[in-house]
């Protein structure tokens, strides 16, 4: 612009010189409706180079108020720019009052309002205030409807995060009535489920959230799990129940121990005896876990010597394991054979004691009679298990030998 004033002011002074200097500088007539105007060609150019200047003028003078007003919004932006800037920087300071405030005062000027509300109501919730957090996401969702996504999720969110469930999924619910597959939407509903153990409800969320890929592999795989483990201890499940939950599992996923341990459990309590008896053998074959030993040594098989069996065919390859010692002697018990299973059971306290062993040896010992020693295991088996029950089985002492 000023280059081009330059320009022009120095053809102006150009033409005036000319004027002067030239001996035939040219002739201009302008004849109209009876006025004739004569001047030299020079004068000509500099009048018309002042007719430019003075129209642009006249034009500046005509858009400078729309031009200042212009001005005064962009400062007023840059203002509240720097406001919504301070106040992140003060919530990030920990000062969450000022940030707040400051959020908020910007927001009427800022370029994107519903930031600066959604900012403050995350403020104005870890100071426990919910009551200014809705109002502030009253106003965010007023300023610009077509974000009324973005407000609901906060919404949720934040709403999750102080423990206010039923209201989060409410939040959640008025977003996927409009779009059912609203990715986001959908990983916070799966994790409001989690978090109320709804296990059934996130196992039928699962298979929509892995095709939207918007959660990664680590996280649906701990849902999995967590919702098939769930399940399987649910204390009204059935047999048929059991088994369905297992072949809609992940292949991959039927290899984890968690699942393998909560599926065989979940088969004792329906009363599929012979069918956990197999899978557990099967099961330790490849992969020894004590748990699973436990569970055997416990349930009550049709065929307890074909049982004891079995445990004394892996006790050949592990003559000292405590969990499978135990199993050894509970299976003794169910076979009658007091002798072998009082051997078994006191070899298992030898290795390691337990609570649990101390509590086979006490019943062992009250139905061999042996009252006084029942009497000690069972005192040895609560102090090593200060949860258990406190109250003793009354037992009347051993009958004195006759000192007569």
């Amino acid at each position: 612009m000023k280059l081009g004033l330059l320009v022009l002011l120095t053809l102006a002074l150009g033409s005036v010189a000319t004027h002067f200097l030239l001996e035939d500088n040219g002739y201009v007539l302008i004849n109209f409706r009876g006025y004739s105007v004569e001047m030299s060609v020079p004068v000509m150019a500099f009048l018309l180079i002042l007719l430019y200047l003075a129209a642009r003028l006249l034009v500046r003078v005509w858009q400078a108020p729309r031009q200042l007003g212009e001005a005064a919004s962009r400062a007023t932006v840059r203002r509240a720019g720097r406001r919504a800037t301070e106040g992140l920087v003060a919530l990030s300071d920990g000062k969450l009052a000022r940030g707040e405030r400051l959020l908020t005062k910007a927001a009427g000027n800022s370029p994107s309002p519903v930031l600066n509300y959604l900012a403050a109501a995350r403020a104005a919730q870890m100071q426990d205030d919910p009551e200014r957090r809705d109002n502030w996401l009253r106003m965010a969702y007023e300023q610009d409807e077509s974000a009324a996504n973005a407000v609901l999720l906060t919404q949720a969110e934040l709403q999750l995060g102080n423990g206010e469930r039923e209201q989060a999924l409410a939040s959640l619910s008025r977003i996927l009535e409009k779009q059912a597959r609203h990715p986001e939407a959908l990983r916070l509903l799966a994790k409001l489920h989690h978090d109320e153990q709804d296990w059934k409800a996130l196992a039928e969320l699962l298979p929509t959230l892995r095709k939207l890929k918007n959660i990664n592999r680590d996280q649906l795989d701990k849902w999995t799990l967590d919702a098939a483990v769930g399940q399987l201890g649910s204390a009204d499940i059935d047999q048929l129940r059991v088994e369905a939950l297992w072949q809609d599992l992940p292949r991959a996923m039927r290899k984890r121990q968690e699942l393998i341990r909560a599926r065989m459990h979940a088969l004792v309590r329906t009363g599929a005896l012979t069918e956990a008896s197999t899978e557990i053998q099967r099961t330790l074959k490849a992969h020894w876990d004590d748990s699973l030993v436990e569970l055997y040594g416990n349930i009550e098989p049709r065929d307890p010597g074909k049982q004891l069996t079995q445990i004394e065919r892996w006790l050949r390859d592990r003559p000292e394991d405590p969990v499978l010692l135990l199993a050894a002697g509970r299976s003794c018990v169910r076979n009658e054979l007091w002798g072998k299973a009082r051997s078994y059971l006191e070899s298992s306290l030898a290795v390691r004691p337990s609570a649990a062993a101390y509590g086979e040896l006490g019943n062992l010992m009250l139905k061999l009679g042996e009252n006084a020693a029942a009497t000690a295991a069972f005192r040895r088996g609560l102090n090593l298990d200060q949860g258990a029950p406190s109250d003793l089985p009354r037992l009347e002492a051993d009958p004195q030998p006759d000192q007569g």
